[in-house]
């Protein structure tokens, strides 16, 4: 080839190499930008004061003569809204059945949605679950259900020709000259009083346990669980998956069979992680009884599993890149097989080994699908460690799907979902980071 050829090779090759990079780049911005502004709604939020109210009586914290200060200030705010309401319901006590009619639907809505936004009224009874008795902690999702008392969803099919468009329509106009009518001016114009927003800096929903199934809280046994099943799927990958790599690079040769148990390791490695819950389920629980049901330990080993042809496959390469100089040397100097592969071999191939640690460990951390069948619960409280071995987890990955998925309100607990994720992705770079440091302090060691 000639000289200009290879030179046109290069430069095409160098730009093709400069744009993935940048691609790459790019699409982890756009990627985690999104995920990163919205997971800090979790942590940094602007409070009202249900949320201070909340703190203090559901976990001690805050300056309780300040918190009952502010109290007293937003129910004075709030009176008028509830004297009126009283008022309404005088009138509706008294008007004809027509008037009744009227109003009596959509007075009820009003009534839950103020409920919502502003907790139990006076004379209210408390309700059983704690979302029940407080009114919105957030401001952003106050003003979201304010927005929905002054406005109702009708829809316009004026025009016969196309489908009927969404028309917000204000309520006020609904109850024009009844006693409810000025609600919704005061609503508008003193909801900063009625709340008394200010900022929040979260720091414990990393710590705390969560509330009422996410409404309020942290997501503590979530990390927790997290990493109980990375670590322990290490536990049991790591080794096995580092011996089978020895075999396969130092005792096994180049037979058939040998040849076949890589395609299998292979093939292992692209089976889809569902069949792998499948089978945990199948085998550690209902065949091995690891545990009654779901449990740690059993999440721990369908989650080494599948890691372990990972850790197998790349260690190999790693054992066999070692030069077969270091190899002749060590048992030229009186070394057995055995001896010269652990103080030898191994060390010289630990760097590429780590390698597929830190690779494995970000997989475990964020599967789902193995767990959803023999380790994760939606809800529960953190366990000790000695309850791992019969005992079911919350885990962020599927406590993320969960939230997403199925939780009755979705749209109201969207920041805990988003704080999962950025919780998640950190935890996850985090233990990478760690075993990087790792790995960097190794071969700087084994260069000297």
């Amino acid at each position: 080839m000639e000289i200009q050829s290879r030179k046109l090779l290069n430069i095409s090759f160098t730009s093709v190499g400069v744009m993935a990079i940048l691609l790459m780049a790019i699409s982890l911005v756009v990627l985690l930008f999104p995920i990163f502004m919205k997971g800090m709604g979790a942590f940094v939020f602007r409070e009202t004061v249900e949320n201070r109210e909340l703190m203090l009586q559901r976990f001690g914290r805050g300056n309780r003569e300040e918190v009952m200060a502010d109290v007293r200030e937003t129910e004075a705010a709030r009176k008028p809204v509830y004297e009126l309401m009283e008022r309404f319901e005088e009138e509706m006590s008294k008007a004809d059945s027509e008037f009744r009619r009227k109003y009596r639907s959509e007075y009820g809505d009003i009534k839950e949605m103020i409920g919502e936004l502003l907790g139990p009224g006076p004379g209210d009874r408390e309700g059983a679950l704690i979302r029940k008795r407080y009114g919105k902690v957030r401001m952003d999702r106050a003003l979201a259900k304010l927005d929905q008392i002054l406005k109702v969803e009708t829809y316009d099919y004026s025009d016969t020709s196309s489908m009927g468009k969404k028309v917000l329509k204000p309520r006020r106009e609904i109850f024009s000259g009844t006693t409810l009518e000025p609600v919704f001016t005061i609503l508008e114009k003193d909801i900063n009083k009625m709340m008394k927003p200010g900022l929040k800096f979260y720091w414990r929903f990393l710590f705390d346990k969560s509330q009422d199934a996410h409404f309020f809280g942290g997501i503590w046994p979530e990390v927790l669980g997290t990493l109980y099943l990375s670590i322990g799927a290490m536990i049991f990958a790591i080794p096995f998956g580092i011996v089978a790599a020895i075999y396969l690079a130092e005792y096994a040769g180049e037979g058939r069979l040998t040849r076949l148990i890589r395609v299998s390791i292979s093939s292992l490695a692209g089976v889809p992680s569902i069949v792998f819950g499948l089978f945990g389920l199948a085998f550690f629980i209902n065949t091995m009884n690891i545990s009654n049901s779901k449990s740690v330990m059993a999440g721990s080993l369908t989650l080494a599993l599948l890691v372990l042809p990972i850790i197998i496959r790349a260690s190999e390469e790693a054992i066999k890149s070692v030069p077969r100089g270091y190899r002749e040397a060590a048992m030229s100097l009186g070394g057995g097989k055995w001896h010269t592969i652990i103080s030898v071999v191994l060390p010289a191939a630990l760097p590429g080994i780590l390698t597929s640690i830190i690779v494995s460990l970000g997989r475990a951390a964020g599967e789902t699908a193995p767990i959803i069948f023999t380790a994760a619960v939606s809800v529960g409280k953190p366990l000790a460690i000695w309850q791992t071995l019969s005992q079911p987890t919350p885990a962020l990955p599927w406590s993320v799907y969960n939230l997403a998925t199925e939780h009755e309100a979705v749209n109201e607990i969207r920041h805990v979902q988003y704080g999962m994720v950025l919780t998640l992705v950190v935890l996850v770079l985090l233990l990478n980071l760690t075993a990087i440091i790792i790995r960097k302090r190794v071969s700087k060691k084994l260069r000297r």
